[in-house]
């Protein structure tokens, strides 16, 4: 379950708020060897997959699962592929973490600036020794 949640990008912590779980017991869970068939349930809807992309799973084998259910829903209902969890995307988290850095920045840039002009003013108020 681990593997595969971390092959769809999903964070502990959100699969936890899906299944109104703590993050602590969403470890359990991935570290039992064995799910029954309702937590299983519960998980793969959670996740928007087939129970049986846990049950099968393998890299290459949930891909497939995952695309094929994908791609037949779409063409039963356009929606249908929709997710209703958003699935965080580390390329997302990157350019959040970019685009945070980037305010920090220029904050430390302005706050710099005061400082100079703070600085420029005392030294324009000193007399010339």
């Amino acid at each position: 379950m681990k593997r595969l949640r971390e092959t769809l990008g999903v964070k502990q912590e959100d699969l936890a708020e899906r299944l109104n779980l703590t993050q602590q017991s969403v470890s359990k869970l991935e570290n039992k060897e064995d799910l029954d068939n309702e937590t299983l349930e519960k998980v793969a809807n959670a996740m928007n997959i087939p129970t049986e992309a846990i049950k099968n799973f393998t890299d290459e084998g949930t891909v497939q699962i995952i695309s094929n259910t994908f791609s037949d829903n779409a063409s039963l209902n356009d929606n249908a592929s929709i997710n209703n969890f958003p699935l965080h995307n580390p390329i997302e988290k990157i350019v959040q973490l970019y685009d945070e850095k980037m305010e920090l920045y220029e904050r430390m840039f302005q706050s710099e600036k005061e400082k100079v002009a703070l600085l420029e003013e005392l030294l324009r108020g000193r007399p010339n020794t």
